[in-house]
C-alpha cells in the first residue's frame, strides 16, 4: 500500500513545527514512524506506568460514554499496541467487527501478539478503508501526531457510515500557569521521561515521552479542533473533559 508523502496533505497543523526532533516539518512522518517503531516493545509498559494503572478502565468508560454498543463496527485509527482496540474489544466481544490502521509497523507487530483484529499499515490522513463502512471511529492519543486535522477528519467522515460516531481520546494542558498545569507539566515533562529511561525501552522511550508532552503542550486548542471538526462535515461535535487533562471529542456523521 502507498502512503502519501507530507506534502500530500497542508491546512491545520495540530502543532507547530518541533525543531528539537526533525530539522524539515516534512520530516515529521518519518520521525514519528521511527521513534514509534523503536519503542514499540516498550509502549505498553510506559502506558501502564504514565497512567498509573488507570488507562483500560478510562477507555472503555470513554468508549461506553460516546455510545460504542455490541453489533457495532470499530475502525481504531493509530492502534498502536491495540489499547483503545482491546477495550472496544471488551465492548463489543468479537474481534471481527474491529480493524485497526497505525503508521509504526512495529506497532502493528506489537498489537498482533495479543489482538484478534484485523491490522492495516496506513496513516489517518488517507485511509485503507472503504466509504461508510463504520459504525464508530476511535484514536486514541495521536491526534498530534497527523500532518492536518481536517483532511484527517475528511477521512473519518468518509469511512463513518451515515449518522455514525467519531471518539479522539487527547491530553489537553490545563490553563497555562495553574496550579494544575504546572503539576501536570511537572509529571509529564520530568517524571515519566525520567521513569520511561529506567525501563526496557531506554533512551528511545525518553525521547518518545518527551515528544509526547511537547506536543500536547503546544497543541492547538480544543476550539481549534472543534472547528475543525466542524468544517469537516461533522455535526455538533463536542469535547468532554475529565480530571483537567483528559478530552474526549465526539461527534457524528450526519444522517443521509
Amino acid at each position: 500500500m502507498s502512503q502519501p508523502n507530507n506534502s500530500d496533505v497542508s491546512g491545520i497543523a495540530p502543532h507547530p513545527h518541533l525543531t528539537e526532533y526533525y530539522v524539515e516539518e516534512s520530516q515529521r512522518r518519518d520521525f514519528v514512524a521511527d521513534i514509534f517503531d523503536q519503542t514499540a516493545h516498550s509502549y505498553d509498559w510506559i502506558d501502564r506506568v504514565m497512567s498509573l494503572g488507570s488507562g483500560v478502565s478510562y477507555r472503555r468508560d470513554a468508549l461506553h460514554r460516546a455510545g460504542l454498543i455490541p453489533g457495532q463496527r470499530l475502525l481504531d485509527v493509530a492502534v498502536g499496541t491495540g489499547l483503545v482496540a482491546r477495550a472496544a474489544h471488551d465492548i463489543l466481544g468479537d474481534g471481527e467487527r474491529i480493524t485497526g490502521v497505525d503508521l509504526s509497523m512495529g506497532m502493528l507487530v506489537e498489537a498482533r501478539k495479543t489482538l484478534p483484529v484485523a491490522l492495516v499499515q496506513g496513516v489517518a490522513e488517507r485511509l485503507p478503508i472503504a466509504d461508510a463502512c463504520t459504525d464508530f471511529v476511535t484514536m486514541g492519543y495521536a491526534l498530534r501526531h497527523v500532518a492536518d486535522l481536517e483532511s484527517t477528519f475528511r477521512e473519518y467522515a468518509r469511512v463513518l457510515k451515515p449518522g455514525g460516531t467519531l471518539l479522539i481520546l487527547e491530553l489537553t494542558p490545563p490553563a497555562a500557569n495553574s496550579l494544575v498545569y504546572r503539576m501536570t507539566r511537572f509529571y509529564l515533562h520530568s517524571v515519566v521521561p525520567l521513569i520511561a529511561r529506567l525501563g526496557p525501552g531506554g533512551a528511545d522511550s525518553k525521547k518518545l515521552m518527551q515528544y509526547f508532552w511537547d506536543t500536547i503542550d503546544q497543541c492547538v486548542p480544543p476550539a481549534a479542533i472543534l472547528e475543525a471538526l466542524s468544517s469537516s462535515g461533522f455535526a455538533s461535535p463536542r469535547r468532554d473533559v475529565s480530571h483537567h487533562v483528559f478530552s474526549e471529542y465526539v461527534a457524528q456523521k450526519p444522517p443521509s
